[in-house]
């Protein structure tokens, strides 16, 4: 509805694995895709990708890429290309990014913006005001 499904939650290999028993309190740092399936409280930044599985928790926020979400997330989300939200995740949060797609069953609470769309919106009310 929102975009071609193919284009959402592509991710390449999986390059840091935060597993089930494990809790990491601060914020994570990495550069290729990583996969939470445990806790982490700090977030997530400069990541490619991110895929919180369905048992994982990330309490803070997150700025990536792509961002799919099977878990809970608890903090605002900033992907510069997708976050597709699978059927039984919960974000509670703002989220930014120009592609989402949201899944029957998910649960969402805060506000989004799609950024490549309004910014098409706001450049003619700029240019109005200019003038006047």
């Amino acid at each position: 509805m929102f975009g071609k499904k193919e284009e959402v939650g592509k991710v390449g290999k999986v390059d840091t694995l935060i597993g089930q028993s494990a809790e990491i309190k601060g914020t994570v740092s990495t550069k290729g895709t990583l996969r939470v399936d445990g806790i982490v409280d700090g977030g997530v930044t400069n990541a490619e990708a991110v895929i919180v599985g369905e048992g994982g928790k990330v309490k803070g926020d997150i700025n990536a890429q792509t961002v799919v979400v099977g878990g809970r997330i608890s903090g605002n989300i900033i992907a510069s290309a997708s976050i597709e939200m699978l059927p039984q995740s919960e974000v509670k949060g703002d989220i930014s990014a120009p592609q989402l797609y949201i899944a029957e069953g998910a649960i969402f609470d805060g506000n989004c913006v799609m950024s490549k769309r309004l910014e098409k919106i706001a450049e003619p009310e700029h240019k109005l005001k200019e003038v006047r």
